[in-house]
This record gives C-alpha cells, structure tokens and sequence, in this order.
C-alpha cells in the first residue's frame, strides 16, 4: 500500500474515532437520563466501532513497518490478534446487555420516559453512521482495504440499531416490554458482530485457502502470460494482514530452457504483484509424463520453443 492509500486510510478512521467518540458520549447521558437500557446497549455498541478504527489504525501502522529477522512476511498479523481480542469483549459486553434486557421483561419494569433530545440524538446518529458507513467502505474499496470496509459495515451495524430505537421510541406509546424487547435486538446484534470480527480473525490466522475468485485471478494472470503451462496446481495462500504470499506450482515442457522458465517466473511474479498485491513463489515442474490429455499441449510447447509458433492453451 502506497503513502497516498495508506493516509485515506488513516484519514478515515481519525474521523470515524472522532465521530464515534462523541457520539458515544451523547447517547450515553440521554440513554442513563431516560433509563433507557436499549439506548445504552446501543451507546457501547457505538464506542465499539471507535475501537475497531483505532485498530484499523494500529493496522495501517504496524502494517507500514519493515519485515525484520523474526518477521520476515512483515507484521500484518497484529491486526487479526486485536480484532479477535476486539470480538471477545464485545461478545462478552453484548452477553451482559442481553441478560440486563430479559432481566426488565421478566420483572416487567415500567418504560422509560423517551424525551424528544433522546430520540433526536440517536435519529441524528444513525444519518451519521450511515454516512460514515457510505465514507469507510468507498475508502476500502479504492485503496482495497478489508479492514476499512469491514469497518463500514460495523458502522452501518450501528446506523440501523439506533434507527430501530428511534421508531420503538416514536411509534411503541407505552408498551412496558419495548425498552426490554429493543435491548435484546441490540445486544443480538452486538453479539452477531462479535462473532464475526472473532470467526474472521481466527480463520485468517489459522490460515485460510484462497477463494475462487481469488484463484481465477491468479490463474487468468498465469494463463495470459505464459500459455506454454499445461496445469497449475498445489496454489498454497498465505496472508499476513495486507501482505499476501502465496507458492503455485506449475506443469511445462520437460526440454523447457532454463532461461525460459525463470522469464515464466518472473513475469507471472511481476504480474500478481503490480495487480493482485501478491508475493509469489513460482515450482516448474516437467511434463515428460503428461497424464491423457496433456500430451498435445507439450507437443505444442516445443513447436513454441522452436520458434514456429507460440501454444495457446484452449
């Protein structure tokens, strides 16, 4: 990621810190003022994403800092540590908001008095989470950030639970059960992204494959390059925050020079790194012993190599 990208990045999540931070306060003191247990579930849920945008940018930071001796593929995975870290508290946060919540229904505590500045307050939040929603995942899409989009949709997470405790307040009347019902939706959703930021921290650590599409995109470069590769296979992905690496290994012509082959590497490398942000390791393999099929394309490959004409795989 280039300085450019990387000062987007931290640009959104300063405002997103900023914004979250003082909104939290707000709906804090109107959700205590009114008694309100829905509005203070939805006040944390809100300091949460300040949260994850500080992490975003120990993200961006740490990911800008030089691979070393004990980090030779750089330190991206400190990210994933604090987002897991981050999905643990919230979950636990989000446990005790649900079980304050049913605590209300079952000893049917009376409503709270939602004043006009409460509602206000948390209808002008979700007009500004939204908006930053819209802002962080624009931000991720152009420098292509998972974590600034993820980030997006954490905010619009908080968007749509403050819009459904602004229509319970205006709509409800005096239904006793509604601060209680609105707190268990929040806390449910509280608890969902928990989970999520937890469930995608730990795959990405334990190591997860490449996606399909992921892996078209590797294999449409290899393709275009060089069609005198018959087969790719053993495609092994690993990433480490934003730094990607993956090793592949590639079938070609048994009689294949060496200066041939290592120009395939080079450019396939080349390739994945200008547009795909990936580091590769390319294995050439002989086909001497094609399996059926393969036969023809290694015929072709050393008509290639003879010069009469270059192998277009089908």
């Amino acid at each position: 990621m280039d300085g450019k990208s990387r000062n987007l990045g931290y640009l959104t999540a300063a405002v997103s810190v900023f914004l979250n931070t003082l909104l939290f306060a707000l709906k804090f003191a109107v959700g205590l003022s009114v008694g309100s247990i829905a509005m203070v579930a939805d006040a944390w849920h809100t300091l949460s994403d300040t949260l994850t945008s500080l992490i975003v940018i120990a993200g961006f930071w740490i990911s800008g800092r030089p691979k070393d001796r004990r980090h030779p593929f750089g330190h991206g995975r400190a990210e994933l540590i604090a987002s897991l870290a981050l999905g643990f508290i919230l979950g636990i946060a989000g446990l005790g908001f649900f079980k304050e919540s049913l605590e209300i229904l079952i000893d049917r505590r009376p409503p709270p008095d939602f004043t006009r500045f409460a509602i206000g307050v948390f209808a002008v939040s979700a007009f500004l989470k939204e908006a930053l929603a819209l802002f962080s995942i624009w931000a991720g899409r152009r420098i292509n950030s998972p974590a600034l989009i993820g980030d997006g949709w954490h905010h619009r997470s908080d968007a749509l639970a403050s819009l459904v405790i602004v229509l319970g307040a205006v709509f409800g009347g005096g239904l006793w059960w509604l601060d209680g019902a609105l707190g268990l939706g929040v806390s449910v959703l509280i608890i969902s992204v928990a989970v999520r930021l937890a469930k995608n921290a730990a795959y990405d650590l334990l190591g997860q494959e490449a996606d399909e599409k992921l892996k078209g995109e590797i294999g449409k470069v290899i393709v275009e390059i060089a069609p005198e590769v018959s087969k790719i296979h053993h495609l092994h992905f690993h990433a480490y925050g934003g730094h990607r690496e993956i090793t592949v290994h590639l079938h070609v012509f048994g009689e294949m020079p060496l200066r041939r082959a290592h120009e395939i590497s080079s450019a396939i490398e080349a390739r994945l790194r200008a547009e795909l942000r990936i580091e590769a390791t390319i294995h050439m393999e002989p086909c001497q012993d094609c399996p059926q099929g393969e036969e023809v394309k290694c015929a072709e490959m050393k008509r290639c190599l003879n010069g009469r004409e270059r192998a277009v795989l089908p």
